[in-house]
This record gives C-alpha cells, structure tokens and sequence, in this order.
C-alpha cells in the first residue's frame, strides 16, 4: 500500500486559492445540456434506452455538490472539572471532487482537541467537514480549512487534525495504484509542541482507520 503524508508548517501561510462555494445556483438545465453534449463527443447517443435522463441526473448531483449547507453556530456545553483531556472525534467519512481531475475522493477524517472549560457538540465536527467537502477540493486545503474552523470555534490553537484520503484520480487514472492512500496533518499549538499529545492523537485517529 502506497502512503503519502503531508503535514503543512504552522504558520507557513499556505496562499493556495481557496475553492469558494458558488454565490449562485447552478443552471441545471444548461449543466445537463452540457454532459449530453459531452456523451455525444465521447460517440455516444444521448437518447439511447441506458442513457436517457442520464445528464439530468448528472446535473442534479453537481448541484448537490457544490451547494453544501453551511457547517452552523456550534453548540458548546460549561465543562469546569476537565483538566487535560484529550477528546478525538473520528469516523467522520464525506466525499468531495478533486479539482485537478474532477473524479471523486474520498477524506476520512479525524479532529482532537483539548477542553478548557467547555467541550463543543459533537456534531458540530462532522457539519464542518461536510461543509468543506461540498466544493472542488484538494485534501491539503480541506485539512487546513477543518483546523482553522475548528480553531476559531473551540477558540484556542490547539487542535489536530488527521485526514486519509482515497483518490480515484490515483486509483482509476495515470498510475492506478488501488490502494494507495494519501495522510494529511495539521498540529496547532499544543499538539505542535508536546510529542506525546500528539502521538496520542495519531496513534487514536490511525486505531479509527483501521485497515482502511
């Protein structure tokens, strides 16, 4: 199995373009247009039995792609007695488009922090990386935008964030290794500085991932 394992500097300023969510709705109608023109260019026809309503349903899929619903308030709860608590939320698995290559990608993602007065809703983990997934992405900026979200929610810079990553770009294209798999970490504040914090958490998201 084939591992790449990205983890970006703290602080480097990653100046990538951000993949904004669009402003306004998608023309289905003209997209639909588009991959039945596509299907005629690849020698296909379009109106055949198997393929009827097929760029229909493309269509509607893009636009439920790239309209995600917004990853809302996060609820927080008073937690005084907490002290030095590590809290990991894995088994969070959302789909998303690579932007290089427009094919599918797959991003199990794992987040850890460590409560100070209050812990945050769980939920809340997951409508953050659901709502970073619905756009063209790559999973370098999807792991930095879930640690920065989560890094102004939780109000503190010390949050990890673990993300595995399937790639059909890599899988069904150019190489076509199945099974290679793509790890990306962010470690802020604490986790960037106490080795065994960190190793705790790695150790916490890979258990998670399993032999996935």
């Amino acid at each position: 199995m084939t591992h790449a394992v990205v983890t970006p500097i703290i602080g480097s300023g990653d100046a990538s373009p951000e993949s904004a969510v669009p402003v306004s709705p998608i023309d289905m109608g003209r997209v639909a247009d588009l991959i039945g023109q596509l299907l005629v260019e690849l020698g296909e026809d379009p109106t055949r039995e198997g393929l009827i309503g097929t760029p229909e349903r493309v269509a509607a899929w893009w636009s439920d792609l790239l309209s995600p619903t917004g990853s809302a308030a996060a609820t927080c709860f008073a937690e005084s007695h907490l002290s030095n608590q590590l809290v990991v939320v894995g088994g969070m698995s959302v789909w998303s488009v690579c932007e290089h290559h427009l094919l599918p990608m797959n991003l199990a993602v794992a987040a850890g922090y460590v409560p100070d007065g209050e812990v945050v809703g769980l939920s809340k983990f997951g409508r953050i990386a659901r709502a970073h997934a619905g756009r063209l992405q790559v999973q370098e900026r999807f792991t930095r935008q879930i640690a920065e979200e989560l890094t102004g929610v939780i109000k503190s810079e010390d949050i990890a964030v673990a993300v595995r990553g399937t790639h059909l770009c890599m899988s069904m294209r150019g190489v076509r290794m199945e099974e290679a798999r793509t790890t990306t970490v962010h470690a802020g504040g604490r986790f960037g500085s106490d080795p065994v914090l960190s190793q705790q958490f790695l150790t916490i998201a890979a258990a998670q991932w399993g032999a996935r």
